[in-house]
């Protein structure tokens, strides 16, 4: 499996968002929902090998983690919308410390970052680190933030973790997911880098 894990600095930890406002009610949560679409969608097809985790760092109950599993995913379109639509009901929840489903494929549970890092050995994707294109080999697990930097309290829980970039230039979380899948694409289908 394959997981991304985005944290949402200001996405709010209930529904009482609205679906027509999601960069101001929601907390940017559209930075979010096109971070699951880039993750989970193909042309005509999802992603079954994809799990994407939404760090909810925002009011009135952080943090929550919201996970989209792409071999059980259901009623997802690609839109930022959809997406939205399956975090708030999520969010409509009552949570506990364990992931409890509430649509196919979408889960939810109280606690952030720190315990999804005891979990996962993730990687960290910032424009600082090793190429992704010349590394030897790639992660199965990156983490990413938001359209705002890592706080310094979440920096010094991933800093001990390898980073890679997937360029010189700064791109939007969902576009940073992209090159990544499109390396791990072509190195599973055995493209070579013209850089390597």
């Amino acid at each position: 499996m394959i997981s991304f894990a985005i944290v949402g600095h200001l996405a709010r930890t209930d529904g009482g968002f609205s679906l027509n406002d999601l960069p101001g009610s929601g907390g940017r949560m559209d930075v979010l929902c096109r971070c699951v679409n880039t993750s989970l969608f193909l042309s005509h097809d999802v992603r079954r090998d994809v799990d994407c985790y939404l760090v909810l760092c925002g009011e009135p109950a952080a943090p929550k983690t919201v996970r989209f599993s792409g071999n059980a995913v259901r009623s997802l379109s690609p839109d930022e919308r959809s997406a939205g639509a399956l975090i708030k009901k999520a969010l409509d929840i009552p949570t506990g410390s364990e992931f409890r489903e509430a649509a196919p494929g979408v889960s939810v549970r109280k606690g952030g970052l720190l315990r999804l890092m005891a979990e996962h050995t993730f990687a960290v994707l910032d424009e600082t680190g090793s190429d992704v294109r010349t590394a030897e080999t790639i992660p199965d697990a990156f983490i990413l933030s938001d359209h705002l930097n890592f706080t310094d309290d979440e920096e010094s829980l991933v800093t001990m973790c390898p980073r890679y970039s997937v360029g010189p230039t700064c791109l939007h979380a969902d576009h940073t997911i992209t090159v990544v899948l499109n390396e791990l694409d072509r190195r599973r289908c055995g493209w070579k880098s013209t850089n390597r």
